[in-house]
């Protein structure tokens, strides 16, 4: 059976674990640089979750004792200028760290987590959610009315 429960502060090393297991399969990164995001993340995300900032559930096998975590997203409350997308606004929803174990994909636990976090921007009044979608992702996403955006990226790289 499966079980879906808000994430907590003690969460934060699973959902880092997660995190980091994302960006494995999706193949966007060497070990080195995922284990440096991780170990600034955990405490980045503890402190967000403690601040009410991120707002994370985490689902469990709960047929397994003790019940055993596959599956976590989260939404990210940012501060955002009022835009003509949400000229009353002051807020952007950012859904991140989607992640379902390999053995429990497809199953529409992805879509379940999904569905809490724009349930959660809803409860907030937050009219505008971005992520950002990996191609085997794109199509869960499009089916809740995400679409691409004209966003840019420039990332600084330091160098080494």
């Amino acid at each position: 059976m499966l079980e879906t429960r808000p994430a907590t502060a003690n969460d934060a090393a699973l959902i880092t674990d997660h995190r980091k297991a994302m960006f494995l399969a999706m193949g966007r990164s060497r070990d080195s640089v995922l284990d440096s995001m991780s170990s600034h993340f955990e405490p980045w995300v503890t402190r967000m979750i403690i601040e009410g900032k991120y707002t994370g559930w985490v689902m469990e096998d709960t047929s397994q004792s003790p019940p055993r975590p596959i599956a976590s997203a989260g939404l990210l409350v940012l501060d955002w200028p009022p835009h003509p997308l949400d000229p009353e606004g002051e807020h952007r929803g950012y859904i991140l760290n989607v992640f379902v174990d390999e053995s429990h994909r497809r199953q529409g636990l992805a879509h379940s987590l999904i569905d809490r976090c724009l349930a959660e921007a809803r409860r907030r009044r937050i009219h505008v959610v971005a992520l950002h979608s990996s191609d085997a992702a794109r199509p869960i996403y499009e089916i809740f009315g995400f679409r691409s955006t004209n966003e840019m990226f420039y990332v600084d790289q330091p160098e080494s």
